[in-house]
C-alpha cells in the first residue's frame, strides 16, 4: 500500500481530531507538525505520543518543514485567516493540500486559493477542503435521494445551528470572534458546515436577507446570533439560523422538504425520510418513515453515538481525499466549492449590514469586496457604508 507523508500546520484544538484520523488510516504516516508556538507543538506530539503515534518533526514554520519533510499531504490547521496563504504555499511546492473549514476568512483570499487550486487540480494536485458532514451516512442518504429525484420538486428547508459557547470560548484565543482571522462568528464558524449541506442538496443561491446581533457575549467583533432567508435559483427557499447563544446548546438540525417527499437530519443522524412512492403524494400522506430503511440502525437519530464520532467523521473525508490523490480524481469537496460557502456566509453579514437583499453571484464575482473590507473593519457602520455610495 502506498503511504502519504503528511504535515499539519497549526497545531491547535482542532489539529487534534486531524491527527487522531490520520493515526488511524492505514495509507496515513503523520510525520511532521509546524506551529510558531513551539508549546503546541509539543502538546499535540505529547499526545500523539499517547496514542501509539510514532514522534512527529516539529517546525516553526510550514515553509520550515517542506524544505525539511518529504511531505505528500499538507492539513491546513491554522486560524482562519492565514488558510488561502498556507495553501498556496504548499500548492506550490507541488504538494496536496487538505484544509480546514472554512476555505479563508477573506471572500478575495478564498477567492484566489480557489482559482490557484484550480490550476493545480490540472497539474495533479488535489486542494481538498474540509466538509466532513457530507460524508456522513445520514447526509449520504439524503443526498443520494435528492440526487434520484425521490423528493420531487425541492422547495423549502430550514437549517439550525443552536449552540452554545461560553465567554471563555472567545477569549481563549486573540483570533477568535475577529473579522481577520476568524472571517465572522456563529455563521462562518459553527454554521458554515450546515450552509454546505444545503448547498450540496439544493444548489447554487441567488439572494439572501439576514439579520444579525450580538447578544450574549463581550469583546468579539462578529456575531452570535445570525437568521436568514436563502432564495435559490430554481426557486426553492430556505431559512437558516446560526448561533453561539443558545445555552446550553442544541443539536444541528436540517429539514428538507419536496413536492413528493422530505427528510430531516437530527445532530448528524438521520431523524425522518418519507416520499412517495405512487403519482399521487396525498395516497401517501399517512405513510410510514422509510428513514430505517436508508441508514444502518447507528445511523438513526437516537442512537448512541461514540466518544470518537468527530474523529471518524473527518476519517470518512481523509479516506476520499486519500482515494482522490492515489485516484487522480477531484476530492470529494474542492476550494471552488467552498467557495460558494464562503460567498453564502458574507452575504448574510452583508445583507445584514446593508439592511437589504444581496445576490449571492454578485458577492462571489466580488462586487461587494469593498463594502465588505469596510463592514469588516474596525471603523465600519451601516450608515458609513451607504453613505459612501460604495452599496451595490
Amino acid at each position: 500500500m502506498t503511504v502519504l507523508n503528511v504535515v499539519i500546520t497549526g497545531s491547535g484544538v482542532i489539529a487534534r481530531t486531524h491527527a487522531g484520523a490520520i493515526l488511524r488510516h492505514p495509507g496515513l504516516r503523520l510525520t511532521a507538525l509546524a506551529d510558531p508556538d513551539p508549546q503546541a507543538n509539543d502538546r499535540l506530539a505529547g499526545w500523539i505520543g499517547e496514542q501509539g503515534g510514532p514522534p512527529p518533526a516539529r517546525y516553526a514554520s510550514l515553509g520550515e518543514a517542506l524544505a525539511a519533510e518529504a511531505a505528500d499531504l499538507v492539513v491546513v490547521c491554522t486560524p482562519s485567516g492565514t488558510h488561502a496563504d498556507l495553501a498556496e504555499e504548499a500548492l506550490a511546492a507541488g504538494v496536496h493540500v487538505l484544509v480546514e473549514k472554512p476555505l479563508d476568512a477573506s471572500l478575495p483570499a478564498a477567492r484566489r486559493i480557489a482559482r490557484v487550486a484550480t490550476d493545480a487540480e490540472a497539474a495533479g494536485q488535489v486542494c481538498a477542503v474540509v466538509c466532513q458532514h457530507r460524508f456522513d451516512p445520514a447526509s449520504i442518504a439524503v443526498a443520494a435521494r435528492v440526487r434520484a429525484g425521490d423528493l420531487g420538486r425541492l422547495t423549502s428547508a430550514v437549517a439550525s445551528v443552536p449552540w452554545w459557547r461560553g465567554q471563555r470560548y472567545y477569549d481563549s484565543a486573540g483570533w477568535r470572534g475577529t473579522w481577520e482571522q476568524d472571517g465572522g462568528g456563529a455563521t462562518m464558524n459553527q454554521g458554515v458546515h450546515t450552509v454546505d449541506l444545503l448547498l450540496w442538496m439544493f444548489g447554487r443561491p441567488e439572494e439572501v436577507f439576514a439579520y444579525t446581533g450580538v447578544l450574549a457575549h463581550e469583546r468579539v467583533e462578529v456575531e452570535d446570533v445570525a437568521v436568514a432567508a436563502i432564495r435559490f435559483a430554481d426557486g426553492a427557499l430556505a431559512v437558516l439560523h446560526a448561533t453561539t447563544a443558545a445555552y446550553p446548546g442544541l443539536g444541528v438540525r436540517l429539514q428538507v422538504h419536496g413536492s413528493q417527499g422530505s427528510a430531516v437530519i437530527h445532530d448528524d443522524q438521520l431523524e425522518y425520510l418519507h416520499t412517495a412512492d405512487g403519482p399521487d403524494p396525498s395516497a401517501y400522506a399517512d405513510g410510514p418513515d422509510r428513514s430505517g430503511d436508508a441508514v444502518p440502525p447507528s445511523q438513526l437519530r437516537g442512537a448512541t453515538k461514540p466518544d470518537d464520532a468527530f474523529v471518524t467523521g473527518h476519517l470518512r473525508q481523509y479516506h476520499d481525499t486519500v482515494e482522490a490523490i492515489l485516484g487522480g480524481r477531484r476530492p470529494g469537496v474542492t476550494a471552488v466549492e467552498a467557495l460558494l460557502d464562503v460567498a453564502v456566509v458574507k452575504a448574510v453579514y452583508l445583507s445584514a449590514h446593508l439592511r437589504r437583499p444581496v445576490s449571492v453571484p454578485a458577492v462571489l464575482a466580488g462586487d461587494f469586496d469593498d463594502v465588505l473590507a469596510a463592514v469588516e473593519g474596525s471603523a465600519a457602520t451601516v450608515s458609513s457604508v451607504l453613505g459612501a455610495g460604495v452599496a451595490r
